[in-house]
């Protein structure tokens, strides 16, 4: 055996057992996610099939009269009018990224909305309509939820484990959750190699298991270089 080989041996053999398992997991995940069809996944397949409003601008106030008893914490990014839950509002962005919502015909401050508004939304925004199982309000983001800010989790008894998160701050739902999400979102974790934050697809742990696989791989691709050879030359050598 010669010193090339003996050493592509021995760094395939090690390298091998030290990412063997994460490669397998690497595989299982793509097989496993490739299967589930990214629309359940999302929870779109519940997403109920609403016509879009029409926008009535006959009784709605000017923006300066409307926003007039609104305290603006910061510099607005922008006001744009739309339909919302039946009514016409203007929805006020800051710089900031924080938003208020204002009735357009009273001047009426709408947000942050109530438990009560949040299972509204959130009800309307499933096909069925099932029965809530919970209601929980969230401070700061849950492993789940993953976005910046607070929100309404309402829990539905739909035999899919479905949540919908609704923000307090624009009154809109900002994601849907399922179990057929969290198995995806398992193997997502298990592929990315990121176990606390599941977003980071570029952290030092996925980088150094990657080149670990590349270099197992290509020793194992030498290794078969060499052995062919080997055997070529063998089979040559009793030909003579």
């Amino acid at each position: 055996m010669t010193v090339l080989l003996r050493w592509t041996l021995r760094i395939h053999k090690w390298l091998a057992l030290v990412v063997g398992i994460q490669i397998v997991l690497w595989i299982a995940g793509g097989v496993v996610m490739s299967a589930l069809p990214l629309d359940r996944v999302r929870g779109e397949h519940n997403i109920a099939d609403l016509p879009a409003p029409a926008l009535d601008v006959s009784g709605v106030l000017p923006v300066q009269a409307a926003l007039s008893d609104l305290a603006i914490g910061g510099a607005l990014e922008a006001i744009d009018l739309r339909v919302w839950q039946g009514r016409v509002v203007y929805r006020v962005t800051e710089l900031s990224g924080a938003s208020v919502l204002v009735d357009a015909e009273t001047g009426e401050r709408l947000t942050p909305i109530s438990r009560e508004m949040a299972i509204e939304i959130a009800s309307a925004d499933h096909a069925d309509r099932p029965e809530i199982a919970a209601v929980r309000f969230f401070d700061e983001p849950s492993w789940e939820y993953r976005r910046s800010g607070s929100a309404w989790r309402i829990d539905f008894a739909d035999g899919e484990g479905t949540r919908i998160y609704v923000s307090p701050e624009t009154g809109m739902v900002t994601a849907r959750r399922n179990d057929t999400w969290r198995v995806f979102d398992f193997f997502w974790m298990l592929h990315i190699m990121d176990y606390e934050e599941r977003e980071n697809f570029n952290n030092p742990l996925l980088i150094t298991a990657s080149v670990f696989a590349l270099v197992t791989v290509l020793a194992g691709l030498l290794l078969l270089v060499l052995r062919l050879q080997r055997l070529v030359r063998m089979e040559l050598a009793k030909r003579r």
